[in-house]
């Protein structure tokens, strides 16, 4: 006996080897959730903890082991296979590190990572492992549609068959008695009744039994189906069915092959008559069990007593809450009497020769009811002295036993009283030979069921005595075989006329597609034998698919596909293709695929590939994967567009700090890494609600509301989603200053974005304190790279109300204090103590001029004539200050992280933009003939905008092994580096499709 402590005090077991004489405990070092005996070895325990760790025994919880931890609830089992082999094998379905549910066995002693076996490759949904008898269950959903698969006997995983069209929601599994699978499927149509389908031996073609079973929904939220099946003939169900709002009861004898109502009984308890007629009139019944082991259901039957069912319900048109009474069947279900009013709970003793039954009532009671011919007559027995709140009635175990348990309360406030009746007393003797009769199961008269005649012997009902160890049957003999023996195969229909046809979906010769020339299959007749029939002869021979010679057969159907059903993979990791084809002779094809990267691969026939071809993409981009199919009958192909992508792990938006109104300007995501794949960009500007979307990482835009505006951009890529925001200030006109500083702040810096947004804070403040100019009219930035320097803008801010706008004469005004206190030396920060760091006025600038294309000498010089031109220009204005008519100096430049992401290099200036027609369209990318000999140089051009020449950088074979990033290369501080100046030719290489 084994006890367990309230959790809430301690956890402990308490453990009895002498019928509950003594205890001893035993503390745990975990909460105990559910516990799992061995069906065979009852030393052998599964504890479930509260914190979802799994636990084994086999000295009955003297000491444990932990088995797994991350455990879903109820989804553990004992290894019952039929066969008997590795009884301490424990089924499990655990979460993986990463949140995907996965089906695992191992040994109860012994489940490290190295003895683990996983019989179901990859993932499977959440809480839906199933072990029962010789099948295992798992759900895998993809595109939104839930796939289920079995398998048999521990053998390999295979995808359950239902009717194309069935579309399941959910599924449950009935019954997987005498090699079969019963499961009740809610189809897309469906919301609160199931179809029954009925499986064969594999439990992976299904075929309809009975449609629209009625459902409801338990305490705890499961899923009930009003559907019983009744022990001790097997074969036999019985079934809520939803007909025109009607729900109403009916039963069959060869599982699932024909249905019939139930005949009413033909009179009342005072011997009435019942005027009740099939099919407008019939007996309901409500099939509901209890999940309480103390409270009886609405239902009962009993292995031991096979033609006995007692059940609750009414006799109508259809089922009803209200007006239920009691019935009983002793022969099957064949005819039915009525023997309560009301609801009674019923309790069989001795085999079903004595049936105890108890009212179902919130008041208390003193007697019960005992019939000892199969409810045929009732007889009133006192159990206790003082009315009593029943609680519940039990059974003690055994074939033989004749006792039972009830307890309760006396009144609300009192203890649990315990009640135990034994009947032992009533009977003086144990039933002999002559005392017994034999009773032949039949269906509406017909002896044949489930493909035999079965006689069982029954005790008289009027002889009085203990019936004892149940024999079973007496007799089976089997039946010639005839229509009803059969069911209709996988994708063929019942139609009126008795025949199955086959379904519009359904092509019969697909059946041959799994064979070579020369090989033999079973060609379906459209009928199939039920399961566990019995029967022989006859039309047996008629009715069984038949073996036939293989046809030769071209290609026809090919489909190649992921294992995951996906369209994307990850570069670098295996990808693995399935190659399917609906017709075509297997043995005899040969197979070709062609990834799309250079590289293929050939199969002398389509079985090499059952379990996948296996490739690995070292590039990102959008692959055309073919695969031709021929044999010397014809050939088909398919193709598949496989997107090859890198984890996206960061994005910056560049763009610059200020620009004028009414002008374009460039925002542009930059990428790490920058070669990721498929993306779509959704740019978001200030309060709009609705976003613009595009293929394209860049854009142009403008604004025509001065002021501070905010544009964020988000980045997908499969299923990541990033992004950055960014704030731009918008003004009809402004000017800037380049700011240098003293020397050993190139000491302290590390070139990071915090770093520099921290400066720019500091350098703002010291303006702010050496001028008292407005913190409003003034905005820092400091610029990437060594050495050290920053941007000062002067902004024409105003206030909420529109007025007090600085003028151009004020902005010259608050330029010409800023560069007397900046010249003075009198702006300045302290970095650390000790390390005082001066701000200088570098000079006036314009947009920054970046030559984007490779120059000669002649450019060049022209160039620098130009930067001369225009060093002169600015001195001549602050020399004279003097404002020339139309002039708005300003500036565009990067901002913060640009070369951060693009290479290891510091970035000052803006992303070049390429020509249009130096880009690839998504077409071309997809059309373009990838050469298959590797790139052995990809070249780049780097441009220094101080010097104005350009100097050619080789990427080693580390740059295609990155996503496209550049790895080993560190050009000088203050270059730039432009991966879109590579050539059309190059650019196209490092996209293999």
């Amino acid at each position: 006996i084994m006890l367990l402590t309230d959790p809430e005090v301690e956890s402990s077991l308490l453990i009895s080897s002498d019928e509950g004489a003594t205890y001893q405990k035993y503390r745990l070092n975990f909460y105990i959730h559910s516990l799992l005996f061995h069906p065979k070895q009852e030393d052998w325990i599964l504890a479930y903890s509260q914190d979802q760790k799994l636990f084994s025994s086999v000295e009955f919880g003297r000491r444990w082991l932990l088995l797994h931890e991350g455990v879903a609830p109820n989804r553990f089992y004992w290894s019952v296979m039929g066969s008997g082999r590795e009884p301490d094998l424990v089924h499990l379905e655990a979460k993986t590190a990463d949140g995907h549910a996965q089906y695992i066995t191992c040994k109860m002693q012994n489940c490290s990572e190295a003895t683990r076996s996983k019989p179901f490759p990859g993932y499977i949904d959440h809480n839906s492992l199933i072990v029962q008898d010789d099948y295992v269950f798992v759900q895998l959903t993809s595109g939104g549609r839930p796939h289920y698969y079995v398998s048999y006997r521990r053998n390999a995983f295979a995808q359950m068959k239902l009717p194309k069209y069935s579309l399941p929601k959910d599924m449950h599994v009935i019954s997987t008695d005498e090699n079969q699978v019963f499961a009740a499927v809610q189809e897309w149509n469906q919301n609160d009744t199931y179809n029954l389908y009925i499986s064969d031996t594999r439990g992976v073609y299904f075929t309809l039994a009975l449609e629209n079973v009625k459902s409801s929904q338990g305490l705890e939220g499961n899923v009930m189906i009003d559907l019983y099946e009744v022990a001790g003939i097997k074969g036999m169900f019985l079934a809520n069915k939803k007909i025109d709002n009607q729900v109403k009861t009916f039963i069959t004898y060869n599982k699932g092959r024909d249905w019939s109502l139930l005949q009413a009984p033909d009179t009342d308890l005072r011997g009435n008559p019942i005027h009740c007629l099939l099919p407008y009139c019939s007996l309901h019944l409500h099939l509901k069990v209890s999940e309480n082991p103390y409270t009886s259901g609405n239902i009962a039957s009993r292995d031991t007593a096979p033609s006995i069912i007692v059940a609750s319900g009414n006799i109508g048109t259809e089922l009803s809450d209200n007006d239920i009474s009691m019935f009983v069947s002793s022969d099957a279900g064949n005819t039915w009497r009525k023997i309560f009013e009301e609801e009674h709970s019923v309790l069989y003793l001795d085999q079903g020769g004595v049936l105890v039954a108890m009212k179902h009532t919130s008041l208390p009671i003193r007697h019960l009811w005992l019939s000892f011919d199969e409810g045929r007559s009732w007889s009133k027995y006192s159990f206790t002295s003082l009315p009593l709140f029943v609680d519940g009635v039990l059974g003690e175990p055994g074939e033989e036993t004749l006792i039972m348990t009830v307890f309760g309360h006396f009144s609300h406030r009192s203890e649990w009283q315990l009640v135990k009746v034994d009947y032992k007393s009533i009977f003086d003797r144990r039933c002999a030979e002559e005392d017994y009769r034999p009773w032949q199961l039949h269906s509406q008269g017909e002896a044949c069921i489930m493909g035999a005649k079965r006689i069982y012997r029954k005790r008289k009902s009027e002889k009085k005595c203990m019936q004892g160890k149940y024999a079973g049957a007496m007799t089976s003999e089997p039946c010639v075989c005839t229509e009803a023996d059969f069911d209709c195969d996988y994708g063929y229909e019942r139609h009126s006329n008795g025949q199955c046809l086959p379904a519009f979906w359904y092509n019969p010769s697909s059946l041959s597609k799994d064979c070579s020339l020369g090989q033999s299959y079973l060609n379906s007749t459209g009928y199939r034998k039920v399961v566990s029939n019995n029967c022989t002869d006859g039309v047996r021979e008629r009715y069984t698919a038949k073996p036939q010679q293989c046809p030769g057969k071209a290609p026809q159907g090919l489909r190649i596909i992921t294992s995951d059903g996906k369209l994307t993979a990850e570069q670098g990791h295996n990808v693995t293709f399935l190659v399917q084809l609906e017709e075509g002779d297997l043995q005899r094809s040969l197979i070709q695929v062609d990834f799309g990267d250079g590289i293929a691969v050939s199969y002398a026939n389509l079985s090499s590939t059952e379990d996948g071809i296996k490739h690995i993409y070292q590039n990102v981009g959008i692959f055309r994967v073919t695969v031709l199919v021929e044999n010397s009958l014809g050939s088909d192909n398919a193709v598949l567009y496989l997107h090859v992508t890198c984890p996206l792990e960061h994005v910056h938006l560049s763009l610059p700090f200020v620009t004028t109104k009414n002008k374009e300007v460039n925002a542009t995501a930059v990428l790490w890494p920058s070669q990721v794949g498929t993306l779509t960009y959704v740019w978001w500007f200030g309060n709009n609600t609705e976003p613009l979307i595009t293929l394209e990482g860049s854009i142009t835009f403008t604004f025509s509301v001065e002021g501070m505006n905010t544009i964020t951009v988000q980045v997908s890529a499969g299923n990541t989603i990033l992004q950055d925001t960014k704030t731009i200030a918008v003004y009809e006109q402004f000017q800037s200053l380049r700011l240098s500083f003293s020397p050993n702040l190139d000491d302290y810096n590390p070139d990071i974005p915090e770093w520099r947004r921290d400066i720019s804070r500091v350098v703002k403040r010291a303006l702010v304190e050496a001028t008292g100019i407005s913190s409003k009219h003034i905005l820092v930035a400091v610029l990437p790279g060594l050495p050290t320097s920053a941007e000062l803008f002067i902004l024409p801010y105003q206030d909420a109300t529109g007025e007090n706008k600085r003028t151009a004469a004020d902005l010259e005004q608050i330029s010409e204090t800023l560069i007397q206190k900046l010249n003075q030396n009198l702006v300045h920060f302290e970095l650390k103590p000790g390390v005082r760091i001066f701000v200088h006025a570098a000079h006036l600038t314009a947009a920054p001029l970046v030559d984007l294309t490779p120059s000669h000498s002649g450019s060049a010089m022209l160039m620098l004539l130009s930067v001369v031109f225009v060093g002169l220009a600015v001195f001549v204005i602050y020399k004279f200050k003097r404002k020339i008519p139309g002039l708005n100096i300003y500036a565009q430049m990067q901002n913060e992280k640009d070369q951060e992401m693009v290479s290891p290099v510091s970035q000052r200036e803006s992303i070049p933009n390429v020509p249009q027609s130096e880009l690839m369209s998504p077409e071309q990318l997809v059309d373009e003939k990838v050469e298959v000999q590797p790139i052995e140089q990809p070249q780049a051009t780097v441009q220094n905008p101080r010097k104005g020449n350009a100097t050619k950088v080789v990427w080693t074979e580390d740059f295609q092994k990155a996503c496209g990033s550049p790895r080993g290369f560190k050009p000088r501080p203050g270059a730039e580096v432009f991966p879109q100046l590579l050539s059309p030719r190059a650019q196209k290489k490092s996209l293999p499709m």
